[in-house]
């Protein structure tokens, strides 16, 4: 049951929250006056049972009648107790829909107009001639072949090749060495996921258009590919109690999304795929801790960028463009001279404990204390499309070769990409 509280909270997210809540609050209203309906059905049944049993004459009409009423009583809590079954089934369905609470820090807005720039970092790059897109780039450095890509798998998927693909490898490593040394363990997670899991972290329902599924004759059979690390990472403790707080992962996965509510945006280039890479930074935290959490983790991500010389801003979302789980969000957005523009490139979020709830991850605060939930946060740490993008718009040059950030160099082996003779 949702306190008051919490139900004004969540309505700050606009219209379409109250529908959502008006629903579920009508069918738990039903299952908890059913359930008192049947508390009571069941005290009168061990009433009757009683009589039943002190009577002495089991043939007199006393005992005929409260027989009957016993079997009318048996037959009433039957019937209701499947009815509590489908409403408690339908409560939790609805239940997975509700859209978290925004923290007290998040300002209002319909959508992303209002979100409050909070900081910068670098100087955006100037260029003495018109930079090139990272597609025109890519494609005369011979580092990305969109034609192949779209002939293998269609539209939305990109090959990447030669050094643009030690390029990527290098920048998995690299992300990956940079969050292990700030404390984070290292993990390496399956891709293909049961359907808990992803409601556990909330891709389900609410996204199901969204996600890519196998094919398989019995729907236990199904898994779902993971659209973001953050899915296998979140679900590793899910029914479990932790003892020790706070847990930090990194990892990376391939990921997958239909970009279903995207029809038309971004199709030129590698800025939205069906298939793209990313290395995700996970916690799990104490309630108490979790905004001091997430504004480290958010330094975290945002090391890597400054690392690389990408200059970049952070954005606090507001009520109207903040994802359905989180509580409060931070986006990273790096600059795109060949867009003209900032665009995400790590989301860093608190969702509370509304992931551990859906997934039942709790710990314990001290020996022979009830179990609480835990605190979850995550963020991208980073998209590798992206900042592959970012990186070849960034350090283009006139002679369109693009220079390769001194922290990477270790990795490539190289120093430059030059375009192809």
């Amino acid at each position: 049951m949702l306190d008051p509280a919490r139900i004004e909270a969540v309505l700050r997210r606009g219209p379409a929250a109250k529908p959502l809540i008006d629903a579920y609050l009508a069918i738990d209203a039903r299952r908890r006056t059913l359930q008192g309906e049947l508390d009571g059905l069941r005290a009168q049944r061990n009433t009757r049972s009683d009589e039943m049993a002190s009577t002495k004459d089991k043939k007199s009409e006393a005992f005929a009648a409260v027989r009957d009423e016993l079997r009318v009583l048996s037959q009433r809590i039957k019937e209701g107790e499947k009815e509590l079954t489908a409403l408690e089934s339908e409560s939790r369905e609805r239940q997975l829909w509700l859209p978290n609470a925004p923290h007290a820090s998040v300002p209002d807005g319909v959508n992303e107009s209002s979100n409050q720039v909070v900081g910068t970092w670098g100087d955006r790059p100037e260029f003495g001639f018109e930079p090139k897109d990272h597609v025109d780039l890519g494609t005369a450095l011979g580092v990305l072949d969109f034609e192949r890509g779209a002939k293998l798998s269609g539209a939305r998927f990109t090959v990447v090749v030669g050094q643009g693909a030690r390029l990527v490898r290098a920048l998995i490593s690299f992300m990956l060495d940079v969050h292990s040394a700030r404390g984070y363990r290292e993990m390496w997670v399956p891709v293909l996921l049961k359907r808990a899991a992803m409601e556990g972290t909330g891709q389900l329902p609410k996204f199901a258009d969204d996600a890519f599924r196998t094919v398989a004759a019995r729907p236990e059979d199904e898994f779902y590919l993971s659209p973001t690390a953050e899915v296998p990472l979140t679900n590793l403790h899910s029914g479990e109690i932790l003892e020790v707080l706070p847990v930090r992962y990194t990892g990376y996965t391939a990921c997958f999304r239909a970009e279903a509510g995207a029809y038309g945006k971004d199709t030129r280039g590698m800025i939205r795929q069906h298939q793209f890479d990313k290395v995700e930074i996970v916690k799990f935290v104490e309630p108490e801790t979790s905004y001091d959490e997430l504004e480290a983790l958010r330094a975290d991500a945002e090391e890597i960028l400054r690392r690389l010389g990408l200059h970049y801003r952070v954005s606090l979302l507001c009520t109207g463009d903040l994802g359905n789980s989180a509580a409060k969000t931070y986006d990273l957005e790096v600059w795109l001279p060949g867009q003209n523009a900032y665009r995400e490139i790590s989301s860093c979020s608190n969702f509370e404990d509304w992931q551990a709830r859906r997934a039942q991850i709790r710990y314990r605060p001290g020996a022979g204390e009830k179990p609480r939930f835990v605190h979850t946060l995550n963020g991208s740490g980073l998209a590798i499309g992206r900042t592959l993008v970012a990186l070849l718009e960034q350090n283009q040059k006139e002679d369109g070769s693009v220079e390769i950030p001194e922290a990477l160099r270790p990795y490539t082996g190289f120093d430059r990409i030059r375009p192809q003779v």
